[in-house]
């Protein structure tokens, strides 16, 4: 690990329990028609009247207590061109760390309060544009509860070094140790599992591969039974943090390889996962989830905010060799993996 990044994590911690502090207060006094004003549309996303809350917590937090520890380049949506180097005025050659950030994964899903959203940050060692997801040495992810939801779990890895978490009571202010513990199980059966399907265009394309996984993997339907249970969380931080809890046993973001069949039917890619919502991988790989690229390679990608990433996790070893292979033949036979 790159000397000194460990000094990054408290502030990062600090500054991650800010905007979830910040954002809560303008749930509270904003109302759904509100927060959910389209201010502008980023790079890689849309941005919501939310999220420029975040945003402006984070700039400044960045500037006021990390930059002071050493020079970084902020990489997140909403900044122009994609990422700021401060101090300001600082090339971004003389910076020492990357700092790749989310600081609302989730947000329509916080926005309508109807689940957790998620701040998202990954450390790096500052290797100029070509940094990448696996430079990656340092990682907090922090929840961002609904309003009706009293506590709030933070959890963060470094390289090597395992994972550490906490779970804060917003209503005494106190915190608590919190385990995580990735699902052992061996089978998808009885669990959830999910390819993730979010917005129309290619749903049924996905749903379809979905359908030939589970009966590959775990056999024809029982009259009465569930083959096993999905959850379409609309956040890359959720979908990780499911993997990190033992929640789910499986899920995968294909869209980035449906743009062929995109274009085919004349519409638009559309949103896609992009670096900064897998940002904080690192966690769950140091807690033993496997984490593959869509072709089951270690996932990588540039520090960006517009680079579209497919990705799989696999609670598991077990569940990675028993789901992978025949992942990996459906989209072969399928057309996808050219």
């Amino acid at each position: 690990m790159t000397p000194g990044i460990e000094r990054l994590l408290q502030p990062l911690r600090t500054l991650h329990d800010a905007i979830r502090d910040q954002v809560l207060k303008e749930c509270e006094r904003s109302s759904v028609d509100d927060l959910a004003d389209i201010v502008a549309d980023g790079a890689g996303d849309t941005i919501y009247s939310v999220d420029r809350v975040s945003e402006e917590q984070l700039v400044s937090g960045v500037e006021n207590e990390i930059a002071t520890l050493g020079p970084v380049v902020l990489v997140a949506e909403g900044l122009q061109d994609g990422h700021l180097t401060l101090p300001r005025g600082t090339a971004p050659e003389k910076a020492r760390w990357r700092l790749l950030v989310d600081p609302i994964d989730g947000t329509r899903g916080l926005m309508y309060q109807k689940r957790s959203a998620w701040i998202l940050t990954g450390v790096a060692p500052n290797r100029g544009d070509n940094t990448r997801l696996s430079d990656i040495e340092l990682a907090v992810q922090t929840e961002i509860p609904l309003l009706k939801q009293h506590l709030s779990d933070q959890v963060w890895a470094t390289r090597g070094g395992g994972v550490g978490s906490q779970r804060f009571d917003r209503i005494t202010g106190r915190t608590s140790p919190l385990s995580f513990r990735p699902s052992t199980a061996s089978s998808l059966e009885h669990g959830f599992a999910m390819i993730a399907r979010f917005f129309p265009g290619v749903r049924d394309e996905l749903a379809a591969i979905d359908e030939e996984l589970i009966r590959r993997v775990i056999g024809p339907s029982r009259e009465g039974k569930a083959h096993c249970f999905e959850d379409q969380y609309i956040s890359s931080g959720g979908q990780l943090y499911e993997l990190m809890a033992g929640h789910d046993r499986f899920v995968a973001d294909l869209r980035p390889l449906m743009e062929p069949l995109v274009k085919e039917r004349g519409l638009a890619l559309g949103i896609c996962c992009h670096p900064y919502d897998v940002a904080t991988e690192l966690i769950a790989r140091e807690l033993g989830v496997i984490i593959t690229g869509a072709r089951g390679q270690p996932l990588d990608a540039r520090l960006c905010v517009d680079e579209p990433v497919a990705w799989a996790g696999y609670a598991n070893q077990e569940i990675f060799d028993r789901v992978s292979p025949h992942l990996l033949s459906i989209l072969q036979e399928r057309g996808w993996l050219q």
